[in-house]
């Protein structure tokens, strides 16, 4: 269940940020207390902090605005295609978190399957110096 959930949170939370990235450098300045995007609090304080004189022209060109909105296009894309591949996501998060099953040796004892070998198994370990 939790698998489950995790992708349907990661799935809302890539469409809340697709919106918001393919539509603020948009939106016209004054619509629901929203500045421009170029002329908004953040960016003159990050300007005057830097020293960057030409910071806020890049910000507010179609160059950046276009970027980010591709940014937020590129979030929309990655939740369609994890809608349509949903079942698939679940599974191989559900295998990543569960516990590795134990398999049974030669001698009997259940060991876990790490991927190292056992003591017996190491071989020889020196190298010829000689």
């Amino acid at each position: 269940m939790s698998a489950k959930l995790s992708v349907i949170f990661y799935i809302i939370l890539c469409v809340e940020i697709g919106i918001f990235l393919t539509v603020l450098p948009w939106w016209p300045q004054g619509m629901w207390g929203l500045s421009d995007w170029g002329n908004n609090y953040f960016l003159l304080y990050a300007a005057q902090a830097t020293g960057i004189q030409g910071l806020q022209a890049v910000v507010a060109s179609g160059w950046v605005r276009g970027a980010v909105s591709g940014v937020g296009l590129l979030n929309l894309g990655i939740a369609v295609w994890e809608i349509f591949h949903f079942k698939q996501t679940v599974t191989t998060l559900q295998a990543q978190i569960a516990p590795p099953p134990k398999v049974k040796s030669d001698d009997g004892v259940q060991a876990p399957t790490t991927g190292v070998p056992r003591d017996h198994e190491w071989g020889n370990d020196q190298q010829n110096n000689s």
